[in-house]
């Protein structure tokens, strides 16, 4: 093998420094003022294009929101747009990738492993490296207010979710969901509209 010229250390370098953008003091420390001026945590490490979708203002956000060590948000920085709402909490090593557009309601809570994309890889070019081929998506992804998935959830692209759904671990969502339904499977399918609490009113 052979020895790296200068040309090779400086690349390595650049490419370093990139992909441990987010773990440098001095973007850390700015990580951390985005989140704080939102009300709201981030559990370093974190991973992707946070500082830049905050400064574009293509990452929004909400407050009191809360992302566990290993969280990855990523997108096309030149026309993705992420929005996260109030009040959610994304555990350990939950991913949000967006070619164009993801949508999180309200007080919406993750499991371990969540994974949340509006795109799907090509590789049907046999002349193109896999990892060249670029992404194609069937459209958004919104998921309502107040929905849980379990943990190693997938929503792929295209997916409308309602609110208040409920989601099996382990599950693939490749169709939308109705409001108010617990789901679970690959793919996800319907297993029954929840029970809720009827509404107590206030005593006068």
């Amino acid at each position: 093998m052979a020895h790296p010229s200068k040309d090779d250390w400086i690349l390595y370098a650049q490419r370093w420094r990139w992909l441990e953008r987010n773990n440098l003091p001095w973007n850390k420390l700015k990580i951390a003022r985005e989140f704080a001026a939102r009300k709201s945590i981030a559990r370093f490490p974190i991973h992707g294009h946070i500082l830049e979708g905050f400064e574009s203002g293509r990452l929004e956000i909400g407050e009191h929101t809360q992302l566990e060590p290993h969280c990855w948000i990523t997108m096309n920085m030149d026309k993705a747009h992420i929005k996260i709402g109030d009040g959610c909490f994304l555990n350990i090593g939950t991913m949000i990738a967006a070619e164009n557009s993801v949508t999180i309601g309200d007080h919406c809570m993750f499991g371990n492993g969540f994974y949340v994309g509006d795109a799907d890889h090509n590789f049907d070019d046999p002349n193109i490296p896999i990892t060249w081929q670029g992404f194609s998506s069937n459209g958004p992804v919104s998921i309502g207010d107040d929905c849980w998935f379990g943990v190693h959830c997938a929503v792929l692209n295209g997916v409308t979710v309602g609110d208040r759904c409920v989601v099996g671990s382990n599950s693939v969502v490749t169709h939308d969901l109705p409001s108010g339904v617990i789901a679970a499977g690959v793919p996800a399918r319907v297993i029954r509209e929840i029970d809720f609490k009827p509404k107590v009113e206030p005593e006068n």
